[in-house]
């Protein structure tokens, strides 16, 4: 018995000591971190740093905490019942975990750089994207390769110095009285009590302890990314994505369906219709056209371009030319525009089930959810705009099995898909083939087509790897560099992700340019990003200038004062906005969103609302329009996507 408590004893001392190691390492990658990503931080002052150093240190004792629980029941335990020291176990367990902190370390800045936030829910969603496009990516534009191996090097240096760390004895006596019974129970209640300690972040009680959910403790964003280490960063997300799934997410509240539903239906036309029916959703977003304002189009166009942020079209940035064909078409007479425009959600995905299911984004993606092969959602775009007449085709330049895009959009009713896969295409990368090659394709597909078509047209090119060939398209790359700031005029890797911009809108202006000098007075054009929130100039853009989409609509019979300056809106208000245009009145149409026409005033995606004056972050003090047409949009999308149609 004697030989094991020095077994214990022994092994417990040096997950003591790991733990004091891999704190102060997780501290000092917090050190770095703050001192090479400055740039992102605001008006900030030296008590900030300290707080966040504070903060920090403590949350970090719970992810230190994390490995000395594996070491003392893998290693100390282990090596208790067999009387073994196990060192090289517990230096195996600590190199796997100090690989995945340095790994993580590295990957935060290439994802802070993207999402402006450390390592968040977003990143479990990546299981439904195309994983192998993803890892080819990660390859060409991000090195994942050879950042391994240096991670592997390094990572085996620290391990290294970690040994010989862990070889030391502080005190090279024993002392008699560690065999004495006092001793041994004084050893076991201090590591208990410090269990605890470590558990609540340096409290002893959930009421004073530090978690993701309380270390916001500065006035600034950054900083209060930068408390969390990378690893409690992942289990925010992860906490929060399983949140999510279970219909707990920031406006959610599945026990006020019955009140959400009403609301909507008073701000439609359901409730003067008399069908509203507090049992089913889908009557409870009925809307009857007011009479269309445009003559029926042959052609309509909803064009969403990938990464098609609305802030090179501003005023402020024209110099920089990023967007000069769009800019073009938001000018002419016969085009409309609002600025007030937000994405459904972050990424991609959110935005095609906007344009094809009509719900709204609470991330539960509904091209996976069995309800959306089950049946057609009343909401979906394709299936109402039959009804006028016309055949519906999504065109996407990426391929078909991405998030399951082609299943899903047929369906929800569309006739046809086409995607990159479809054709021969002379450059691409692994996401798809260069824009230009399926809108030329698309060309094609208008002029042998006599049919009134709806086409839904998303393009890929304008996201990592960055592949097209900027000079052969065009590209005046130094133009463009000596009207940047001059602190990112020499950002090469910038300046490849702007000129991808530009490329997106001279294919989109080329497109739009071509059809009307073909088929004139015949067009309807529709003009948006997926979403924003991946490149600017700033490393702190305003909220405006870092998620809002343009929202352009172009075509014979468009005014400029369709759109007014007292509307706000999204991905969803689209389909709605289609139907008042061109649809006779009287006609009736499913919509969680207002028309653009008709007053929609507020826009909103995962993490920040805008209306028709102002834009903020969603944290529970927005106006109360907002707050209410927000929680009747995504408690009524969770329902359908998750429950169906019927309220118990």
């Amino acid at each position: 018995m004697q030989l094991k408590w020095e077994s214990f004893n022994y092994n417990l001392k040096r997950d003591f000591k790991l733990f004091i190691f891999v704190w102060l390492y997780l501290n000092l990658l917090r050190v770095i971190s703050l001192i090479t990503m400055k740039s992102y931080a605001g008006d900030i002052n030296l008590n900030d740093i300290l707080l966040t150093i504070y903060y920090g240190a403590r949350i970090s004792l719970k992810t230190a905490g994390v490995l000395m629980l594996f070491t003392f029941i893998f290693v100390t335990l282990i090596g208790w019942l067999i009387n073994k020291h196990l060192d090289k176990l517990r230096l195996g367990l600590s190199a796997v975990f100090l690989f995945i902190l340095n790994f993580l370390f590295v990957a935060k800045y290439f994802y802070y750089r993207e999402f402006h936030t450390n390592f968040n829910e977003m990143v479990f969603n990546a299981v439904n994207d195309d994983v192998k496009a993803l890892f080819y990516t990660m390859i060409e534009q991000y090195h994942l390769l050879e950042g391994t191996v240096i991670i592997i090097l390094f990572t085996a240096m620290v391990v290294y110095i970690l040994k010989k760390y862990l070889a030391w004895q502080w005190i090279k006596k024993s002392f008699k009285f560690e065999k004495s019974l006092i001793f041994k129970i004084s050893v076991i209640v201090f590591t208990l009590v410090f269990a605890l300690f470590v558990r609540f972040g340096a409290s002893f009680s959930y009421a004073k302890s530090i978690h993701w959910k309380n270390c916001a403790k500065t006035k600034d964003t950054f900083l209060n990314e930068i408390i969390l280490d990378d690893m409690q960063a992942i289990y925010r997300g992860y906490s929060i994505k399983k949140r999510i799934d279970n219909g707990v997410i920031y406006g959610v509240h599945k026990e006020n369906i019955a009140q959400n539903l009403e609301f909507l239906a008073k701000n439609s036309d359901a409730y003067r219709l008399q069908k509203q029916d507090l049992s089913k959703i889908d009557s409870n977003l009925v809307y009857q056209a007011h009479g269309n304002i445009i003559d029926k189009k042959q052609h309509i166009f909803i064009i969403i371009g990938e990464s098609f942020a609305q802030w090179p079209l501003l005023d402020e940035y024209a110099n920089l030319q990023l967007g000069e064909n769009v800019r073009a078409i938001m000018q002419k007479d016969n085009a409309t525009y609002t600025h007030n425009f937000m994405p459904n959600g972050a990424f991609t995905p959110m935005a095609v089930n906007a344009m094809i299911c009509g719900l709204s984004d609470v991330n539960i993606y509904p091209n996976h959810q069995y309800e959306s092969y089950k049946q057609v959602y009343a909401t979906s775009f394709a299936p109402q705009i039959k009804k006028l007449g016309y055949k519906t085709q999504f065109w996407y330049a990426g391929f078909s099995g991405w998030e399951r895009i082609k299943d899903f959009a047929l369906a929800q009713g569309f006739d046809e898909f086409h995607c990159a896969s479809d054709y021969q295409y002379p450059s691409g990368n692994v996401w798809g083939c260069d824009d230009e090659f399926i809108f030329d394709k698309l060309k094609q597909e208008v002029a042998q087509n006599d049919e009134t078509t709806v086409y839904v047209i998303l393009s890929v090119s304008n996201h990592a790897p960055y592949s097209v060939d900027l000079a052969k398209a065009g590209f005046p790359k130094e133009e463009v560099r000596a009207k940047l700031p001059v602190n990112v005029q020499n950002n090469e890797d910038l300046l490849n992700k702007l000129g991808h911009y530009w490329y997106t809108d001279k294919v989109i202006g080329n497109f739009v340019e071509d059809i009307e000098t073909t088929y004139p007075k015949e067009n309807l054009f529709v003009i948006t990003g997926d979403h924003a929130d991946r490149t600017n100039i700033e490393a702190k853009p305003t909220l405006f200038n870092r998620y809002t989409v343009p929202c352009v609509i172009y075509g014979d019979g468009i005014t400029k004062n369709i759109l007014s300056d007292e509307i706000a809106g999204g991905h969803i208000n689209i389909g709605a906005t289609i139907f008042e245009l061109i649809a006779p009145q009287g006609f009736e149409y499913y919509s969680l969103g207002k028309s653009l026409t008709r007053g929609a005033n507020v826009g909103f995606n995962d993490s920040v609302w805008l209306n028709t004056v102002d834009i903020g972050k969603l944290d529970g003090n927005e106006p109360i329009e907002v707050e209410k047409t927000l929680e009747a949009y995504r408690t009524i999308s969770w329902w359908r996507s998750i429950k169906g149609n019927l309220i118990p």
